[in-house]
């Protein structure tokens, strides 16, 4: 078909357009587009904050645990998007708490950043401005890793029945995790606890600490409105020392604040490996001795300048057994390592083929090795 217009539609948009022009921009927006739906206005970030109640915070995100969609994101989060709208109203009506039900167990129950955190965090920063974000969160993450949860407080509310949900009414163990990460936080509890993961008690346990972590977003929110912010978390010198290294230089392969021992040990500390006389001519990693071996066997390895070094031993499917140095720096020289024969958890393995592999710089090399008993 010709694209070209008739008279009569030339003379008919014209009008349209006419019209659009005495109306203003709003009506020619309207008459042109196909649904005629009105633009929405976008509040402005950060929306507004007005001083909320904690502990109102905390019963409410306790409860909201076990609401729907649940959970400990969306509980944290419903939490305090629920006593801002009470207060303030608009814009807080108009965002559903529901899009953060995805942080429920550590992010789709991965495990990963505590839901209770990552929901108040998410409030922390629709409310605050960048520097303020980065500042509270901060102190939260460092907070939630030195607090004994479920707290005093919260195990008082439920010994009170104060929630409107009361599952379990009585005081639960407290522990503190030293991490923000789910599964870490969990499952120190549970060790403590001597409860296992399903139980009511542990889901309890997460929903009053999703309160406490809720009632202390909101407490550090109200100190930043009044100007009286102070923090209570202090990071271990432990971290600082790890950052130095591992942060920066030759072994920047390194982004986090959290406490680096808890997961990976103390690297520093090479209890089965000692430095040996001579001068290393080369980088070597020579076949253990003895081979066929039980329980222990030593494996040698030199490097002839500083290196960051890796001594892993893997089995034949390639799977990893254990780390007996892990990425960590070596000054030039000779050494004996010593395997007895045991997994990363402490556990005999089993009878077979192993291979112990030396990373050092751009230096690899494998030797094979067999264990008998």
């Amino acid at each position: 078909m010709s694209n070209r217009l008739t008279r009569k539609q030339f003379l008919t948009r014209s009008a349209q357009y006419a019209a659009g022009v005495a109306v203003g921009g709003a009506g020619l927006d309207l008459l042109f587009r196909e649904n005629g739906a009105a633009k929405s206005a976008v509040t402005t970030w950060p929306w507004p904050y007005q001083e909320i109640d904690p502990e109102k915070v905390r019963i409410l995100g306790h409860d909201s645990y076990y609401g729907t969609p649940g959970g400990c994101c969306y509980g944290a989060f419903n939490s305090i998007m629920q006593a801002l709208r009470d207060t303030v109203g608009d814009p807080f009506t108009t965002l559903p708490s529901e899009l953060m039900y995805f942080g429920a167990g550590g992010a789709a129950g991965w495990g990963t950043l505590c839901g209770a955190i990552n929901g108040s965090g998410a409030a922390i920063s629709l409310v605050s401005t960048k520097a303020n974000t980065s500042t509270l969160v901060g102190e939260l993450l460092g907070w939630y890793t030195q607090t004994e949860f479920p707290t005093d407080t919260s195990n008082q509310y439920a010994q009170e029945s104060k929630y409107t949900v009361n599952k379990v009414t009585s005081a639960l163990p407290q522990n503190m995790s030293g991490s923000p990460l789910c599964h870490i936080s969990v499952s120190e509890w549970c060790k403590t606890s001597d409860m296992t993961s399903g139980s009511a008690e542990r889901l309890d346990r997460c929903a009053r600490l999703t309160g406490d972590v809720a009632a202390y977003a909101v407490k550090i929110l109200n100190d930043m409105a009044k100007g009286s912010f102070s923090p209570l978390y202090v990071a271990p010198s432990s971290i600082a020392d790890c950052k130095a290294c591992h942060a920066t230089g030759a072994m920047a392969t390194v982004v986090s604040n959290m406490e680096c021992t808890q997961c990976h040990g103390d690297p520093h500390v090479q209890q089965s490996v000692s430095a040996t006389e001579g001068v290393a001519a080369g980088y070597t990693l020579t076949q253990n001795y003895p081979n066929p071996f039980n329980p222990t066997t030593q494996i040698r390895f030199s490097v002839p300048s500083r290196e960051i070094v890796t001594l892993s031993i893997y089995d034949v499917h390639g799977r990893l057994v254990k780390r007996i140095v892990d990425h960590a720096a070596y000054s030039p020289g000779n050494y004996l390592a010593n395997w007895d024969g045991t997994n990363g958890a402490g556990q005999r393995v089993a009878s077979g083929t192993y291979f112990a592999r030396i990373t050092a710089g751009a230096y690899q090399k494998a030797v094979r090795m067999s264990l008998v008993k």
